[in-house]
């Protein structure tokens, strides 16, 4: 069993910076994929980005491109992700979900990573960007 824990999220001008971080305790079969989400209310969960720990490799999805950076750890053990926030807007005010799912083989990303692929959720934190 795999349980994530998010921390950093805040109250934030536009144009200010944030960074999460979540860290996993357990892990499955496979290589994993720590991914970040954000959801507002009456919308569905929206991928932001991922990291493969089988390369590294992070992914982001087009509205945060250039303003985000995902990056990884290994912390006393644990699996580690962040995510830095910068020039932050309004619209990036949502909840922020911690997920993971774990894979055989060979990942591609295909620039749709729906939530139901994920197995693993963290309690989500707050972000919240005033204008």
């Amino acid at each position: 069993q795999v349980q994530l824990v998010e921390s950093g999220g805040g109250l934030v001008q536009a144009g200010g910076s944030l960074r999460l971080s979540c860290t996993a305790s357990g892990r499955s079969h496979g290589t994993a994929i720590m991914g970040w989400f954000r959801q507002t209310p009456g919308k569905d969960r929206e991928f932001v980005s991922l990291i493969d720990w089988g390369d590294g490799s992070a992914y982001y999805v087009d509205s945060v491109k250039g303003r985000f950076t995902m990056s990884s750890n290994n912390v006393n053990g644990k699996d580690t992700v962040y995510l830095q926030m910068n020039h932050l807007k309004p619209e990036d005010t949502a909840v922020y979900y911690c997920a993971a799912r774990y894979y055989s083989g060979i990942y591609y990303y295909t620039g749709v990573e729906p939530a139901w692929n994920y197995d693993f959720w963290g309690q989500g934190t707050q972000v919240t960007v005033s204008s």
